[in-house]
């Protein structure tokens, strides 16, 4: 199989530069990166794909087997990286993604050399000590409403993950993003994020990592990204003076500042 055209993958900026790779999150494709992009072109190499059923990704590539883990995700990671020879390449994950990319990092170390979570979460429902932000009722219904009406979850949703209800049109483009998604892959993609349990997964993690949480975000609260942290050895904990899910939509310049200075100090 292509894998490049399994996963749409777009290398751009300096062919010669240290390789960077940007991993949407769910419903989203990598579109989403389009303002961290020239912020990374000049120096590294950028390497941009979509998930299979997201954005422009070989639909005919699915299987419901393969993507009811998060493992499976993590995988098409690794086999992106083998494609292009990647070595030591810093791995940018938005929200799932992050967990994807500590998965990835563990299944091919030589491949991933750094770790940056935007807006990370290793679990979403609450858990004895452990604050995800939702109940398991909150995620039950969340998965409910998406399966009974997937257009209708996104109109809802999109406005509350992005945040900055003063900028609407923000919103309206994650729902767009969301409604691009062919459904029946997103309601796979949504029951492996939101029920996922990767927590033990970070103590394993033993490259440079950069954690960026945004000061409000209803998804991810802080008490997520200070767990992340301290379950990180020597992980960077970075807070943006953001609201929302999608920093690197709503506050591109303060997330790309972070994201160019960890990488810089990588070098």
């Amino acid at each position: 199989m292509d894998i490049r055209r399994r996963n749409n993958v777009t290398v751009t900026g300096n062919p010669q530069g240290p390789a960077v790779v940007l991993a949407h999150g769910f419903g989203c494709d990598q579109n989403m990166w389009r303002l961290t992009v020239p912020a990374l072109a000049e120096e590294y190499r950028v390497v941009l794909f979509d998930y299979v059923g997201a954005g422009r990704s070989d639909l005919s590539a699915f299987s419901q087997d393969r993507y009811a883990t998060l493992g499976g995700y993590a995988q098409d990671v690794v086999e992106v990286c083998e494609a292009l020879d990647l070595r030591d390449a810093a791995f940018v994950g938005h929200s799932v993604s992050s967990m994807i990319g500590v998965l990835a990092a563990g299944l091919a170390p030589e491949r991933i050399g750094a770790l940056v979570m935007v807006a990370p979460s290793p679990r979403y429902i609450d858990d004895a000590d452990y604050r995800g932000g939702f109940s398991a009722e909150d995620i039950e219904e969340l998965l409910e409403s998406l399966e009974s009406n997937y257009l209708g979850w996104s109109a809802a949703m999109a406005p509350v993950i992005m945040g900055n209800a003063e900028r609407p049109e923000l919103g309206q483009e994650l729902e767009n993003s969301f409604c691009a998604t062919d459904p029946d892959m997103a309601r796979v993609f949504a029951h492996t994020t939101f029920l996922s349990d990767s927590r033990d997964d970070l103590k394993s993690v033993g490259v440079p990592t950069l954690v960026l949480e945004c000061a409000q975000d209803a998804i991810a609260p802080r008490e997520v990204g200070a767990f992340v942290h301290e379950a990180i050895p020597g992980s960077t904990l970075v807070t943006l003076d953001a609201t929302g899910h999608c920093p690197h939509l709503s506050a591109p310049e303060a997330t790309n500042e972070a994201i160019t200075t960890f990488l810089a100090g990588l070098r």
